[in-house]
């Protein structure tokens, strides 16, 4: 069985954390390097649902995308919900290890797999990082499709193959526009557009786009905007870095479990939509007993 230092220098070497953005956080969290590990769990969120599934699984180490403490922190108290995650985890005998950005910008990264679970074929990054000379690692990837497709069917196709969530898909443009190609980059994507409309795509596929950036996006140009969940197009990472893993595990005889976490943490849990539209001038205002808006 190998130590969790082992295994941290394994993981390192797929991510390392060098190559995260300044303001990041990755890198170990809490964890005895000379503790021995046999199963790892793989998730996208530190959250508490994830612990405690780490408890029941019998993990001795947690890897997420996201940090527990992206800004740092003055206290770990059970308190608070972040500490009760740290306490959690330390009383368990479990580590905590975070690969974010460097994740994002890896050979394959987070992008990689998002563009593998959709059946895309990668070109290039769409933000090379000028570090690599094979050119391959760098911000989200430019892609082609198997074959064209239209936009409202690419959209399906995207919600049919990522994890379902409260959010669903949100499409923007034509719905009847052919997409050869496309631009995907797991998690907030809206700073990007500048480099989506450089890369001449017909589609760009993210998370997180806010309304000006997307309304000043789709008057800009015939560009199809593809909104999943920030969770939903992170997760397949989860799966690429278990694959990952698994390999190295098998190459060094550790015989490591390796565990991919389906639990949704993506924050909303529903949504909901007007069963009518309004007509133009009426208001939305709840009505009193008398039928008068409040």
């Amino acid at each position: 069985m190998p130590r969790l230092s082992e295994v941290l220098a394994a993981l390192d070497a797929l991510w390392p954390p060098e190559r995260a953005q300044q303001w990041d956080a990755v890198g170990t969290v809490c964890g005895d390097p000379d503790a021995t590990v046999t199963r790892v769990l793989f998730a996208v969120d530190p959250v508490q649902d994830i612990a405690e599934e780490a408890v029941a699984l019998g993990a001795q180490l947690v890897v997420t995308h996201h940090p527990l403490y992206l800004r740092g922190t003055t206290t770990v108290a059970a308190s608070t919900f972040k500490g009760r995650v740290v306490h959690t985890l330390i009383k368990h005998d479990i580590a905590l290890h975070v690969a974010h950005t460097n994740a994002d910008s890896a050979d394959p990264g987070v992008s990689d797999a998002l563009a593998g679970a959709l059946d895309l074929r990668i070109v290039r990054p769409l933000v090379p990082d000028p570090t690599d000379p094979a050119g391959r690692r760098g911000l989200g990837r430019v892609c082609e499709l198997d074959r064209p497709a239209t936009l409202g069917d690419f959209a399906l196709r995207v919600a049919h193959r990522l994890p379902a969530t409260a959010q669903g898909i949100r499409v923007a443009g034509d719905p009847d526009a052919l997409v050869r190609t496309v631009a995907v980059s797991g998690g907030s994507g809206d700073s990007l557009f500048d480099e989506v409309r450089a890369a001449g795509v017909d589609a760009f596929l993210t998370a997180d786009l806010r309304h000006h950036p997307a309304s000043e996006a789709v008057q800009h140009s015939p560009l199809g905007l593809i909104d999943a969940a920030h969770w939903a197009t992170e997760w397949p990472w989860c799966e690429q870095a278990a694959a990952q893993l698994d390999e190295i595990s098998d190459r060094h005889g550790w015989d490591l479990r390796v565990h991919v976490s389906k639990t949704v943490t993506d924050p909303w849990s529903s949504s909901l939509a007007p069963a009518t539209a309004l007509p133009a001038g009426a208001s939305s205002a709840p009505a009193d007993s008398s039928g008068a808006p409040n």
